[in-house]
This record gives C-alpha cells, sequence and structure tokens, in this order.
C-alpha cells in the first residue's frame, strides 16, 4: 500500500513537472514577447550578422531575450539568418518574430538625382541600402561590366536614370549596379531610340545634351525650348558655348565637384577640356551632371523654333529671353550682365 502511494505521488509529480515544461514551452512560444509601444519596429540586418548581434539589435525591443533565444534556436534561426529590413509588430510572439526575421524581408524606397560624379552618387546611395560607398563604387566602375554594356569613364554616369525605386535594404554594390542597367535598357525602348535616332544621336549623345540642358534651366516647362537651341546649333555646326559646360571642366580638372561659380569669366573659357563646348565642337563625351527624366525628354522632344542664343531674363528669374539673331541676343545679354554687376556676382 505505501509503495502504490509512492508511485502516485511520483506520477503526479512528474505529470505536474511536465504540465509545467509544456507550459513554459508554450510560453516561450507563443505568449507576446514585445515590449515597445508603437505599433511596429523595424530592424536592420547585416547579410553577415551573427545571431548575437541579431540579439542585441531585438534587445530593446523584446520582454524576454532568452525566451527568444530558446525558440530560434529550436527552430533553427540561429543558423540561418537572413539580411534585410523586417518589421516586427506589437504584441508578436516569439514563433511569429522568427517567423518574420526568416521571410518577411521589407522593400524600401530609395531615390537619387542632381549627381555630379560616381562617387557622389554612391554616397547617395550608400545612406539608403547596406552597401557602402567603396562597394558601389568598385561595382560602377568594374571595366568587364562596362565593356559589355558599351559605357567607359565618360559616359557611365548616364546609366543612372534619376527617379524612385524599390530595392531590399540588403542589396549590394552589384545587385544595385545591375538593376540600374535594367532600368536604363527599360527606358531606352523602341520609342525612344527611334526619337534619338530622328536627330542623329545615340542615347549616350542625348544624355550628355539633356545634362547641359538641365544644367541651363530648372524650369522643366523651358526644357524643351532651351533642347531645340542646342539642336539648332548642331544642326548648323554652331559651338553650342554652354557655361555649364565650361564650369564643369574646371570642376573635373581640380576634382573639386563642390567648387561653386555662378559667373564664368572669359578667361575660362581657355581651359582645354572637351567637356568645353566654348573650345570644342558637338556634344561633349559624357553628362556633366546626371539628367532627369524630363531632360532627357526634352531632348528627344523638343520645341521647334529657329533660336540659336538664350540668356537669363532678370525679370523672370528662373526662366530666358531667346533670340533668333547675335545681334538680338546681345541685346538680351546686356541686362543680364548689368544684373550681374549691380550684384557685384564676379565669380
Amino acid at each position: 500500500m505505501y509503495l502504490k502511494k509512492v508511485l502516485w505521488a511520483a506520477a503526479l509529480l512528474g505529470l505536474a513537472v511536465c504540465g509545467f515544461l509544456a507550459y513554459q514551452i508554450y510560453a516561450a512560444i507563443f505568449n507576446p514577447n514585445t515590449s515597445f509601444q508603437n505599433e511596429e519596429a523595424f530592424v536592420y540586418i547585416n547579410s553577415n550578422a551573427s545571431f548575437q548581434e541579431v540579439k542585441e539589435q531585438l534587445q530593446p525591443l523584446l520582454k524576454d531575450v532568452s525566451s527568444f533565444h530558446s525558440v530560434a534556436e529550436r527552430k533553427g534561426y540561429i543558423n540561418n539568418i537572413k539580411g534585410g529590413k523586417y518589421a516586427i509588430k506589437k504584441g508578436m510572439n516569439n514563433n511569429e518574430i522568427i517567423n518574420s526575421l526568416r521571410s518577411n524581408n521589407i522593400p524600401i524606397r530609395i531615390s537619387f538625382n542632381n549627381q555630379e560624379s560616381l562617387q557622389s552618387l554612391a554616397g547617395r546611395i550608400a545612406e539608403q541600402i547596406e552597401a557602402d560607398s567603396v562597394d558601389l563604387l568598385n561595382a560602377f566602375t568594374d571595366a568587364a561590366f562596362l565593356e559589355e554594356y558599351g559605357f567607359d569613364d565618360n559616359t557611365q554616369l548616364g546609366m543612372y536614370l534619376p527617379n524612385t525605386y524599390e530595392f531590399f535594404w540588403n542589396t549590394n554594390g552589384e545587385g544595385f549596379r545591375d538593376r540600374m542597367q535594367k532600368e536604363y535598357s527599360k527606358f531606352w525602348n523602341e520609342e525612344r531610340l527611334q526619337k534619338a535616332k530622328t536627330l542623329n544621336l545615340t542615347p549616350p549623345e542625348v544624355t550628355a545634351l539633356a545634362a547641359i540642358v538641365q544644367k541651363e534651366t530648372v524650369k522643366v516647362d523651358e526644357r524643351p525650348r532651351v533642347a531645340g537651341v542646342y539642336l539648332n546649333r548642331l544642326k548648323k555646326r554652331i559651338l553650342l558655348q554652354a557655361d555649364p559646360t565650361v564650369i564643369f571642366a574646371i570642376k573635373k580638372e581640380t576634382g573639386n565637384y563642390d567648387t561653386i561659380i555662378k559667373r564664368v569669366l572669359y578667361r575660362d573659357l581657355e581651359i582645354d577640356s572637351p567637356y568645353n563646348t566654348y573650345k570644342y565642337a558637338g556634344i561633349p563625351p559624357g553628362p556633366i551632371t546626371m539628367p532627369d527624366i524630363s531632360s532627357i525628354e526634352a531632348v528627344l522632344n523638343p520645341e521647334r523654333h529657329d533660336y540659336l542664343f538664350f540668356v537669363a531674363d532678370v525679370s523672370n528669374f528662373g526662366y530666358h529671353l531667346f533670340a533668333e539673331t547675335l545681334a538680338q541676343h546681345n541685346r538680351n545679354k546686356a541686362q543680364y550682365v548689368q544684373w550681374l554687376n549691380s550684384q557685384k556676382v564676379l565669380r
């Protein structure tokens, strides 16, 4: 009789222990384990992150890190970490958190524009995705890639079309570059290629001319007219004589792209650079900045007119006065020079 009591007691104790352990396991897996009050929080996990680094990121967001560790070990997450941006919603349990970290990499939206060099583009993109600027720049300048897709040191900036794109945060330099090449190919569809051909221009030449148009006017509605001026000059074999190309030549020669030049001087026109359109005929060998799509479209769809000259209109800032003859242009130019002098703009 005594032995039976002992056995029953042991059995009951065993059941109690098993029940307690089962509850502990259930609680570790299915009880809410978030400590923040917002509806959701985001974590950015590097591609080569260790589980310890993941835990350190999650620690401020979890009530119980040790239970998360236990469940992660049971579910095999410790050895299967994936980089990316992940959301953890308020009230999630460990099971849900790990499932999210395994399979719910969230795309991010990145944007860029107005970059004058690949270095500045790399810096801009590195602020938005995991890849650093060195990784990006190495991918941009890879000789085999440039040769395969027909770019060179002068034209390669034109491959990157300013816009907003969706990427995974853990994209590397080559991944970003390859995506941009696909976007470039998609942009240059048959319709645009035919328009460029009608103008006797290649896509890189269109891009280089669009960069000048963009630098000349910030007014999108004026860009087709400015594009028309330069196309007229090309047809008549007249030097483009675009001040922004001289400014770019100075920056390129000095290596300082942050230089601010508000006034081009006569001595600047003597700089010996293929980008100096006061010295060299035709379109420069590459874009002087990253033109946006509106500028490229302006070149492909220019306004038809007979203008050959333009100068800033000081009575309507941002816009320009256009002229068909040099005499008309000189009259228009006088008001601009007078304004520069009155403002004491020397450089």
